[in-house]
């Protein structure tokens, strides 16, 4: 792996993403983490991963899971999550983020769901793990693209049929607060501008959003940002740019908020990932 981000403060706390130049939708990383625990993020894609050594503690969905080795990681898009070692040695896993519409070209089939977020099923993550090791270590666009076709069989099985509760149950009132969040990302939200999206008085619709959302507005809202600004930093913009386009004060505030989203900070993420894209 490369070498230590600054942000981190325990010598083996290692991360590092990475981007196929020919392929997009589709984000690696892996990590091993001792000490390092994760602010509530997340990804406008699935997540499918395994847990190689150590445990993982981390919120999800309002509940706290374990994810021991050789367990599967079954993340679907857009939920908060958090995470943090329950072992004192840490954790290291692999990850493979997937875009929604990359899934249904590959996977030849409708939007996927799991009711879990780990899984403990020996062949599967068996089988998973050889794919994202195969991902990682491919060469040529020909073995990437089959590796990935790999991982998503092995994940499968899995699967239910249909888009995330998410989408099915979606709350009108509170999705038109976070519409507000996306169109305007990069200005100052109160709690009374989210409140009159959803069309309720203000700390009743702060209530009704962490009872549903598992997460305050603000929480939500610094996710999004830094999900845009992880975009926006990998397509090669620069951090003082990103920094103003999601409301953020400077480039050293959005340094301090994505390395606690992310555990790299923005510099490290751009080395890691434009070298892949010069290829």
């Amino acid at each position: 792996m490369e070498a230590v981000p600054a942000r981190f403060e325990h010598a083996s706390d290692r991360a590092q993403f990475k981007q196929p130049a020919h392929r997009g939708g589709i984000e690696l990383y892996r990590a091993h983490i001792v000490r390092y625990a994760f602010e509530p993020h997340t990804h406008e894609a699935y997540g499918f991963g395994v847990i190689d050594a150590g445990v993982e503690r981390f919120r999800y969905r309002g509940s706290e899971h374990l994810a021991p080795p050789q367990s599967l990681v079954l993340m679907n898009p857009d939920v908060l999550h958090t995470g943090r070692a329950e072992t004192a040695h840490g954790w290291r896993y692999r990850m493979a983020y997937v875009d929604a519409a990359l899934l249904r070209e590959v996977a030849g089939e409708a939007d996927w769901s799991f009711a879990e977020p780990v899984l403990q099923h020996a062949a599967s993550a068996q089988r998973a793990s050889r794919a994202l090791q195969a991902l990682w270590a491919a060469d040529a666009p020909l073995a990437f693209d089959g590796a990935l076709l790999e991982l998503l069989q092995a994940v499968q099985p899995h699967a239910r049929r249909g888009p995330p509760e998410r989408a099915v149950e979606g709350h009108a009132p509170l999705q038109r607060a976070i519409d507000l969040m996306h169109d305007r990302l990069a200005e100052p939200l109160t709690l009374a501008d989210l409140a009159q999206a959803a069309g309720l008085s203000p700390f009743h619709f702060q209530r009704c959003f962490k009872a549903r959302h598992h997460a305050t507005p603000h929480q939500m809202l610094m996710a999004l940002r830094l999900f845009r600004a992880k975009r926006q930093l990998a397509a090669g913009l620069a951090p003082a740019l990103v920094a103003a386009d999601n409301g953020l004060t400077d480039q050293a505030h959005l340094t301090r908020r994505f390395a606690g989203m992310y555990g790299v900070t923005p510099a490290r993420y751009q080395q890691q990932m434009q070298p892949q894209r010069r290829g």
